[in-house]
């Protein structure tokens, strides 16, 4: 891609901005591990929620949902319910007001706050600092990979570096300059420089989101979009089968693409969807980012703020942008997406349609807002990783005593070295293939069973969370490496999506709960009661809410189980709205625009009355 030097200038106007947001704040960040990692709880709650939206506005994932929609059309919507993506209803509704009550650092240290000192404690903090260090060294591989991708695609001069034996592409180069940039800030910093950073990052993001908006529905007209697309391709809803058949348009081999993905049966893909998405989103946020926003909080009231103002912020603009390449991508891409062949790389759709529609000075300011995209979920990494390091690790069993500076020093010293590993992973991504599958399938999917009941069982202990993670685990790697010849043996053709054996990595992950639950008797009740006492949870509790109003009758338990189910149904409705609101405006079907839009804006006086509107119990 040609730059303009104004574009050129643009992009290394915003890179030397985030240097100087690091070491402007760096002094904020350095008094204390819970001021680098937390902030010291006391960064406003609409800042965190700008910065966790910022997190989570990955160009990636920005280019994958623009390829689906492409595909798929308004069908495409319920796509991202197989991650959930409505596990932040769950978050806002009650879970970050359960996890800030805590008063914790990190996931892992929340372990310890929910399941004591004893045995099943140490085991089940320890698989979780596991779980969260190896999540984050494959996650910082797949994002360096990317960054260098992204930044070859958009930056025009060739860096490559050639010396004897010793030989780094150019792809690899930009990414160590892209990544160094972005662990300096964030190191030097802490969490004051990546909220500050990521909320610059955002605000050039929506700017961009519109720019791209403005400039697709101006040049595209809905009889373009109608004539590229095949019958159902605006249908929001479908029945047993998808019914999408792209053989009379432009784009017969978008027949093939929805064949790989194993997308047909979309009824039965949706019910699992919605199985899956219950128990995924009841275990809460997985020890990451998202979990540092709500842990960073100043109180509970204000993590049901911060995550619900994630979706506010993040959906409308971001869909804007993915319909308005979809629909770039749809009107006038024709030749270079058919010059591809067989091959076709439908994520390609976003950068040929910067290539081809943005002028001069706008380019460079999109490019930028994507580039930020990327550093800003990077950062969000780097910064959460080494806290389970230093503080569930050091601090716990190694140095309970150190000064904060030593903390804080330690600190920088495993974000540098995470960043090390997780280049070093990202320079062998190619084959590391298996491994990538293996962190984004098995330890996800080993995660769910414990994770729920932690938070509803009273009798759930740490040897049962244990033992419920590691089975999960041992569950999802064994469909990992031998899904294929299973399915062969079964006599099945055709891809099946790991989802549908999400139900056989339950039920083992919900055997080990129960079995390392009972295998020992119970024997830190006074933690369960402090545990119960503070969070104050629904569920099945009956026998620790007894003895917990025996000895304290003033005590008031969660009496809210039918709100909270209200909320969080109105919620998935709510946030389901501003995702086709945006496509229903690019594709000009102004009805069901005007329909969805009543439907946002009941949804939201719903939640306003039902769920923000009480949120001061929270805080009681």
């Amino acid at each position: 891609m040609s730059l303009h030097s104004v574009d050129l200038a643009i992009i290394i106007v915003y890179l030397v901005a985030t240097l100087l947001f690091g070491f402007y704040l760096s002094r904020k960040a350095s008094k204390d591990l819970s001021s680098y990692f937390l902030g010291g709880n006391n960064i406003k709650w609409y800042y965190l929620g700008l910065s966790n939206a910022s997190g989570m506005f990955d160009i990636s994932g920005t280019m994958w949902t623009v390829s689906i929609l492409f595909i798929y059309g308004l069908k495409s919507a319920w796509i991202p319910w197989l991650w959930p993506v409505w596990n932040q209803v769950f978050v806002f509704v009650f879970l970050a007001i359960w996890m800030r009550r805590s008063k914790t650092m990190t996931g892992a240290q929340w372990i310890t706050f929910r399941f004591g000192d004893g045995g099943g404690a140490k085991l089940s903090h320890i698989i979780i600092v596991a779980f969260a260090i190896v999540s984050v060294l494959g996650f910082m591989a797949y994002f360096f990979e990317g960054i260098g991708k992204f930044a070859t695609s958009i930056l025009p001069y060739d860096l490559s570096i050639h010396l004897g034996a010793f030989h780094l592409s150019n792809e690899h180069v930009y990414a160590l300059i892209i990544c160094g940039i972005t662990t300096i800030y964030t190191i030097k910093g802490g969490m004051y420089s990546v909220v500050a950073t990521e909320i610059l990052q955002l605000t050039i993001m929506t700017i961009s989101c519109l720019i791209i908006g403005y400039i697709a529905y101006t040049h595209v007209t809905s009889d373009q979009i109608t004539h590229a697309v095949p019958a159902g391709w605006k249908n929001l809803w479908f029945g047993r089968e998808l019914g999408l058949d792209w053989s009379s348009t432009p784009y017969p081999r978008v027949n093939e693409k929805i064949a790989s993905d194993g997308f047909k049966l979309f009824g039965a893909l949706f019910m699992m969807m919605v199985f899956k998405g219950m128990f995924a989103s009841l275990a809460g946020p997985v020890p990451s980012y998202d979990m540092q926003r709500v842990l960073s909080t100043r109180k509970p009231s204000e993590a049901a703020k911060m995550s619900a103002s994630t979706i506010a912020v993040m959906y409308m603009p971001r869909y804007l942008m993915v319909s308005a390449f979809a629909v770039l991508g749809l009107a006038y891409l024709q030749p270079e997406i058919q010059s591809m062949g067989a091959n076709i790389d439908f994520e390609k759709i976003l950068p040929l349609s910067i290539a081809k529609f943005v002028p001069v000075g706008l380019k460079g300011l999109l490019l930028a807002g994507l580039l930020a995209s990327f550093m800003g979920t990077f950062a969000a990494f780097v910064n959460a990783a080494p806290a389970y390091i230093v503080n569930d690790i050091y601090k716990k069993y190694i140095n309970p005593n150190a000064s904060d500076k030593k903390y804080i020093r330690l600190s920088i010293i495993s974000s540098i070295s995470l960043v090390v590993v997780g280049i070093i992973f990202g320079f062998n991504a190619a084959s590391l293939n298996e491994l990538t599958l293996w962190i984004t399938s098995a330890l996800y999917g080993g995660y769910a069973a414990s994770n729920v009941l932690k938070w509803i069982w009273w009798r759930f202990t740490g040897y049962g969370y244990f033992w419920g993670m590691l089975a999960g685990l041992i569950a999802s790697t064994c469909i990992l490496f031998f899904k294929a010849d299973a399915l062969h043996a079964l006599h099945i053709d055709g891809p099946v999506p790991d989802i549908y054996l999400f139900p056989f990595v339950l039920l083992c992950s919900f055997a080990g709960c129960i079995i390392g639950t009972y295998a020992r008797p119970l024997d830190n009740i006074a933690q369960v009661k402090q545990f119960y006492i503070e969070t104050k949870p629904w569920g099945f509790w009956g026998p620790i809410k007894k003895e917990v109003l025996a000895e304290n009758p003033s005590f008031k338990p969660n009496s809210e189980f039918k709100r909270d189910v209200f909320n969080v149904i109105t919620g998935i409705v709510w946030q389901m709205s501003q995702v086709v609101i945006p496509i229903y405006f690019m594709i000009r079907e102004n009805k069901l625009l005007l329909i969805w839009s009543i439907i946002f804006f009941v949804t939201t006086g719903l939640l306003k009355k039902f769920w923000w509107n009480n949120l001061h119990k929270a805080d009681e």
